[in-house]
C-alpha cells in the first residue's frame, strides 16, 4: 500500500503544562516595561501641565511653545492674551504656554 496508518495520539499526553503562559511573558514584560519608562512619565507631566494651566493668573509672566515670552493679560476659557511688548498683544490657545516664569523676568516691555 501507498498510504500509510495514520494513529490517533493520546489526550493530553503532549499538553503543555503552563497552559502557554510561559508563551506570553514575553510580551506581557515588554508592555510592563514600556508603561514604567513612557507611557507613566508622559501622563505625569501632562498631569502636571495642566495643574499648571489651571492656576495660570492675569500678570503671571508665561512663555509660550512658540518662545514669546509675555505677561498674560486676560485669560479665557480655551484663549490667553498675552502681551509681549508695550501695547502689542497676541492671543494664543491655553495649550500653548509652555511654562509660568518667576516674576521679573520680563523686566520691561
Amino acid at each position: 500500500m501507498w498510504i500509510t496508518n495514520a494513529y490517533a495520539q493520546a489526550p493530553g499526553a503532549t499538553a503543555d503544562p503552563t497552559g502557554g503562559l510561559m508563551q506570553l511573558l514575553p510580551l506581557i514584560l515588554m508592555f510592563v516595561v514600556i508603561w514604567f519608562l513612557m507611557i507613566r512619565p508622559q501622563m505625569k507631566r501632562a498631569k502636571e501641565h495642566k495643574q499648571m494651566l489651571e492656576a495660570l493668573k492675569v500678570g503671571d509672566e508665561v512663555l509660550t511653545q512658540g518662545g514669546i515670552i509675555g505677561i498674560v493679560r486676560a485669560i479665557d476659557d480655551q484663549f490667553v492674551t498675552v502681551e509681549i511688548a508695550k501695547g502689542v498683544e497676541v492671543v494664543v490657545q491655553k495649550p500653548t504656554i509652555l511654562a509660568v516664569l518667576v516674576k521679573g523676568t520680563v523686566k520691561h516691555l
